[in-house]
């Protein structure tokens, strides 16, 4: 081959080599170029609600573009999920706790969707889950609830926000030898009202949502969920310490878009992402309301996901429960 060849060889080799890094800049600059929307499988007032907006308000400074949220409450979350599934549109994200989802196949006997049809983005947050009661009922810890539940079996009632949660609870029940009526809820944000009530007598679910009725005294808190106790309630054990390791599942919240997302669009909502949350005033205001903040990368999340995928399996399986295709 001539000089003049292996030169033009060489030049038409690097400018190939250039393209994907062009065509990956090109897709950061570009995005977004319309509004972001932002669809949350819980209601309004739900911790995952609260940090979205908060979040959203943010980005959308970043973005130059409305971040919009919408509550898609319903279906066991699976409303919201293939909303955003079906759009496949990488201005349409979901926001949502992991929980929401990784027991669905346990949970349904089949499933509309699969689970590679979501793209992780980011880890927003680990929202403190917690165990919570009606006040009137007289129970201040696990042990307390025990008894209460055992001195009247089948009569006393129970809801999550979450289908992970559902399971977490039953295979507690389980190993505990209790029986208690599951009441389910559309928009589990609603069952705040009848446990102030003490229509229901337990709910597991995000701090935020029982939050103004624990500060009137209607309800109590008597653990969390969580692996670790919360800054924001240090007096709270979780159900570990209290021999009930069969409650512990972390809250864990992140981003996650259509599976045709390109990863420099993932990698930039990410980065985006990391940094708004990282702001010490979004830290601060969340943290009061049940957020531990801990922003996370794309392989951060996909890897947690997957360890509480695991987490939820073990779970399915000791209750004998059948695990749907997915």
């Amino acid at each position: 081959m001539s000089l003049a060849l292996r030169l033009l060889s060489g030049l038409v080799l690097g400018a190939l080599t250039l393209v994907p890094t062009l065509q990956s800049a090109s897709a950061q600059s570009s995005w977004p170029s319309r509004p972001v929307r932002l669809i949350l499988p819980l209601g309004a007032g739900s911790g995952v609600d609260v940090t979205a907006r908060l979040m959203g308000e943010r980005l959308s400074k970043i973005w130059n573009q409305p971040v919009v949220v919408e509550n898609r409450p319903g279906g066991d979350s699976i409303i919201a999920m293939t909303t955003v599934i079906n759009a496949n549109d990488d201005h349409m994200l979901l926001m949502t706790p992991a929980s929401s989802f990784t027991a669905h196949p346990y949970l349904h006997d089949s499933l509309p969707y699969k689970f590679s049809d979501l793209k992780p983005i980011a880890r927003v947050s680990n929202t403190i889950v917690v165990v919570a009661v009606p006040a009137e009922l007289g129970a201040n810890s696990i042990k307390d609830l025990i008894e209460k539940v055992k001195a009247q079996p089948g009569k006393l009632n129970w809801a999550t926000a979450t289908g992970a949660n559902d399971l977490m609870f039953l295979g507690w029940l389980k190993a505990a030898g209790l029986n208690m009526v599951k009441v389910p809820y559309k928009n589990t944000v609603d069952a705040v009202s009848d446990l102030a009530q003490n229509r229901i007598q337990a709910y597991v679910a995000a701090y935020a949502i029982v939050r103004p009725r624990v500060q009137e005294g209607k309800v109590k808190i008597i653990a969390l969920s969580n692996t670790k106790r919360a800054a924001s309630l240090p007096d709270v054990p979780t159900s570990a310490e209290q021999n009930a390791p069969e409650l512990t599942l972390d809250g864990l919240v992140g981003l996650f878009g259509p599976k045709t997302m390109s990863d420099a669009v993932r990698d930039k909502i990410a980065a985006d992402v990391i940094t708004v949350m990282k702001e010490p005033d979004v830290v601060a205001r969340l943290t009061p309301g049940g957020q531990t903040v801990s922003p996370g990368s794309p392989k951060e999340f996909a890897d947690e996901i997957n360890s509480q995928r695991e987490t939820v399996a073990k779970i399915g399986d000791g209750l004998g429960v059948k695990k749907a295709a997915e």
